[in-house]
């Protein structure tokens, strides 16, 4: 019976869901801690969770409790009101940092990438007037497959079927100020960085290259715009992953673990990028609904406590221990090890497709970034023993 449902399942996917993803021929039926089962009983560790998503990993007792709650009072209003959730977690977004004092909710990462371009753009008129509006994007940047969102993402794959994009966007490259600096001029009203670049292969920003963005947008009265969708909210070890570089933006975009599981997203800014927007000149239907925000204040208090960030960076030294331990026994295989804190890649030789099927079939679970980068994006949530097992999978299939 259960291979009876897994067939039906996937031939439902089939025949009644547009097919824009390739997915394995199991179904996932449920999760528990930092693992998935599917429909036929198989167990995987899940070192995608959602794509940074379920940072709490799967059947979080405090997470469950707060939908339960908050569905049986109130699920949906719209923004036509005041609810008490949505103050609340913007709170704590504004608190969590000095570079922040207000927040608009939207849905999705790719939503709120549209906010921000707005945004910036919005600012750029007021202050300066007509005719500031390009924006500054990386080689390797990948920010979401809005019209907006695709036209600040350098990979000509996720824009070339739907050209013309967005016009008003450059490209400069990734970690190079020298490069940022010739892009720059009077006409950017924006600069827009992933700290850590996800589908960009983990490459991560350099504090100097932060440090030199945030100099050049200053210099050239341009926002800088730092994409967390996928690489913040702890998952390199501090609340936000450009903490250590002690460069303050002017707007940052959230989304993926914020409110464990649910749609989600936000946008923080400073008070200067707020004055400039005005009743009318953006809106959400369902963004920052009582129940999105109810259950992304409990996240959002579990994975800011220093000591649950102290977990985070004690397990992410162990993974990387571990896979330096890997590299250096396989040399000829694993020709690079990237990112930070629990957002690592592993450049190999050879399809990183391939392996991540070989791995499935071992019960792991991985990403990939691009043809030759694996991608481990585990819940926040693992232990050393959860690390050991990944390992010895990966050790498996790689040797």
């Amino acid at each position: 019976m259960p291979a009876e449902q897994t067939a039906v399942a996937v031939q439902a996917d089939r025949d009644y869901i547009l097919q824009t993803y390739v997915k394995p021929e199991f179904v996932i039926e449920r999760g528990e801690g930092v693992y998935l089962y599917d429909t036929e009983g198989r167990r995987y560790l899940d070192f995608v969770s959602g794509i940074a998503v379920n940072a709490l990993g799967y059947g979080d007792p405090e997470v469950t409790r707060a939908i339960a709650e908050q569905a049986a009072k109130l699920i949906h209003v719209s923004n036509l009101y005041h609810t008490a959730p949505a103050g609340e977690l913007a709170r704590l977004l504004v608190e969590s940092s000095p570079a922040f004092d207000r927040v608009f909710f939207g849905n999705s990462g790719a939503e709120v990438i549209e906010g921000a371009i707005k945004f910036a753009r919005r600012y750029a008129r007021d202050r300066f007037g007509e005719g500031k509006t390009t924006i500054v994007a990386f080689d390797g940047s990948f920010h979401g497959r809005t019209m907006g969102a695709v036209a600040i993402t350098a990979r000509e794959k996720y824009r070339e079927p739907f050209m013309p994009v967005m016009p008003g966007v450059r490209f400069a490259t990734y970690n190079d100020p020298a490069s940022l600096a010739a892009a720059m001029g009077d006409d950017v009203c924006a600069v827009v960085i992933e700290p850590v670049q996800g589908e960009g292969g983990l490459r991560v920003a350099t504090e100097a290259f932060l440090r030199a963005a945030r100099e050049l947008c200053d210099r050239y009265g341009a926002l800088l715009v730092l994409d967390e969708i996928q690489c913040g909210m702890g998952r390199t070890g501090t609340l936000w992953a450009h903490e250590p570089s002690g460069v303050r933006p002017d707007i940052l975009t959230v989304a993926k673990p914020l409110a464990g599981g649910l749609p989600i997203g936000a946008v923080l800014m400073s008070q200067a990028v707020a004055d400039t927007i005005h009743v009318g000149d953006h809106g959400t239907t369902f963004g920052g609904n009582p129940l999105a925000t109810a259950v992304g204040t409990v996240v959002f208090r579990r994975i800011s406590d220093p000591a649950f960030l102290a977990h985070v960076r004690q397990v992410s030294s162990y993974l990387d221990e571990s896979l330096q331990d890997l590299a250096a026994d396989l040399p000829g295989t694993v020709l690079e090890l990237r990112g930070r804190g629990l957002m690592r890649g592993l450049r190999i030789a050879g399809s990183a497709g391939a392996v991540r099927e070989a791995l499935q079939r071992q019960g792991l679970l991985v990403a990939t970034a691009g043809e030759d980068v694996l991608r481990l994006l585990p819940p926040l949530t693992i232990q050393a023993a959860h690390v050991d097992e990944s390992l010895a999978a990966l050790r498996q299939v790689l040797r």
